[in-house]
């Protein structure tokens, strides 16, 4: 059975919401939701546009991503490989979501809003790390803001030791990118030289 309606949906988890999956919703950044994003390196930003999703991975040191007061955070837009799709997305569809990871914690933190692309220069400049400013930096409406209960972490297991996967045992960069040019790009040459060039790109 395909479901096709929210009824069939709502019927199939016919349960009551627990009080906590509702009451953690905030239209705000609270002084513990912005002591999560302090404390994260990692977020996945997700935006919508004409040619369809986006879920693109930004990372940097703990409390990259700016508190600047309760209702606005500020994404700088790091050196990365000039695709930006998320902000050709984001000039014609503002919607944004992001999911906060911390290393070492189940909790995971979402915030739901708006966003548009700055490039003004003082704002750019207040980001810069090594010397390095970004060009652009979403500045970002909260509209929705809220933790994410630890299941999927634990279930994952994604931040045990033993549960790591060793490179070595998956397709690298260089195989991939190979494989799908039929030689003309990638391989061990790309895999040797990836480590120095990203280096040099890091913001």
């Amino acid at each position: 059975m395909i479901v096709e309606t929210v009824a069939q949906l709502e019927a199939i988890y016919a349960t009551s919401l627990a009080p906590a999956s509702v009451v953690k919703v905030t239209a705000a950044i609270t002084p513990d939701y912005a002591a999560l994003i302090a404390a994260s390196p990692f977020a996945v930003l997700a935006t919508s546009g004409p040619e369809g999703l986006d879920c693109s991975p930004r990372g940097d040191r703990p409390g990259f991503v700016r508190v600047a007061d309760p209702r606005t955070l500020i994404l700088p837009d790091r050196r990365g490989n000039n695709r930006i799709d998320s902000l050709r997305n984001v000039v014609r569809d503002p919607r944004v979501a992001l999911l906060f990871l911390i290393p070492g914690s189940g909790t995971t933190f979402r915030v739901n809003g708006k966003a548009v692309i700055s490039a003004d220069p003082d704002l750019l400049d207040s980001f810069r790390v090594d010397g390095h400013a970004p060009r652009t930096a979403l500045v970002i409406t909260v509209e929705a803001a809220y933790f994410q209960c630890a299941r999927a972490i634990i279930r994952s297991r994604l931040w045990e030791p033993e549960a790591r996967v060793d490179p070595a045992d998956l397709p690298s960069p260089g195989a991939i990118l190979a494989a799908l040019t039929a030689g003309d790009v990638g391989g061990q040459a790309y895999d040797a030289e990836w480590p120095a060039r990203a280096a040099k790109t890091m913001w």
